[in-house]
């Protein structure tokens, strides 16, 4: 049995709009029930998905008025529920599942979550990297080697290449001794992709995409597409692999249906990230890969700016509606570890 024993401060909206309508208030926090652990927040990672959460325009609507927000936290846990036995207080986590959003949004200074949304932070990774971490590298890792098979010496052909998620399929193909061609609109961000280690990079505003990738391939085109843009750019990365290559959708910044290119024989997958982190295996094996890149800095989280407290978050969702980053947005809540 749980009791509302305490309150805590958390980032709420009442209707859907733009960074405006986010708010920090009061509310009521209860003590975990049994398998479920209470964490005491210290750094919250951005993602896309929340902005079109409190937009109106993700997959499902938020539950007006007084719906949470946020995903992706590191933080410490103060208290267990009852049966939970993989966790205890003052061990340090990072959550790690697709929930839904206005229920369990970790946009506060605590969070009660059933014990399977989070898993140990890795080793000797602070607070802010731990925020950075983990949607970004399980949904490469999950996206690019469990989906698509991705292996030395494949050419993966990464669209959205300054995002999270884009930043982190770089050093996953590097890591994997694959080329990364990577695509980004305008120049700004081409010398800093290139810093990244993107082998190549595509500007799509002034660069055919398809004449480039087949350019750098020798005639032959990609083995992978990895995209989170969707819309009817999607066949031209079709068009842009060989025979028989693989094209992985992951998000649609593109709200408008996503086109099927004709270069047949063509395999597209698309790819829920939280499918298979509600599976125990996924978050072990994609815990350990995380873990151990960080530990040989194979993986390094790009961190785009860091904003302090909860009060700073509509900033923070400004920034990140900007498109001028490179990388994550993490807002830290007291004192991160």
């Amino acid at each position: 049995m749980t009791t509302t024993h305490r309150t805590t401060r958390a980032v709420l909206f009442h209707e859907l709009g733009g960074p405006d309508v986010l708010k920090v208030e009061d509310v009521a926090l209860r003590g975990p029930g049994p398998g479920e652990v209470l964490l005491r927040v210290e750094a919250i990672g951005l993602n896309r998905a929340e902005a079109l959460f409190r937009a109106g325009a993700y997959y499902y609507p938020p539950t007006l008025p007084g719906s949470r927000l946020g995903y992706e936290a590191a933080g410490v846990v103060e208290a267990v529920g009852e049966d939970v036995r993989a966790y205890a207080p003052g061990d340090l986590v990072m959550t790690a599942a697709n929930f839904d959003f206005g229920v369990h949004g970790v946009y506060a200074e605590r969070a009660v979550l059933p014990q399977e949304f989070v898993v140990p932070r890795p080793a000797g990774a602070d607070a802010v990297a731990s925020a950075a971490a983990w949607l970004t590298y399980s949904t490469a890792y999950g996206g690019l080697v469990e989906t698509a098979g991705l292996a030395a010496g494949d050419h993966v052909l990464i669209t959205a290449g300054s995002s999270g998620v884009g930043t982190a399929a770089i050093q996953t193909a590097l890591r994997l001794g694959a080329v990364p061609l990577v695509t980004t609109r305008g120049e700004a961000k081409r010398q800093r992709l290139l810093d990244l280690g993107a082998a190549h990079v595509i500007c799509t505003e002034s660069e055919d995409l398809v004449k480039e990738v087949r350019r750098l391939t020798d005639g032959k085109g990609a083995d992978i597409a990895f995209d989170g843009i969707g819309g009817p750019g999607f066949a031209a990365l079709g068009d842009a692999l060989a025979t028989g290559g693989t094209a992985v959708l992951y998000g649609f910044l593109d709200p408008r249906p996503a086109t099927l290119s004709m270069n047949w024989p063509l395999t597209v997958r698309t790819y829920a990230n939280g499918a298979l982190a509600a599976t125990e295996a996924f978050r072990d094996r994609a815990s350990a890969f995380i873990g151990s890149g960080l530990g040989n800095g194979t993986l390094a989280p790009v961190v785009a700016e860091t904003f302090d407290g909860l009060e700073r978050m509509a900033d923070a969702h400004r920034l990140m509606e900007s498109g001028t980053h490179t990388g994550k947005i993490v807002v830290t809540v007291g004192s991160p570890r």
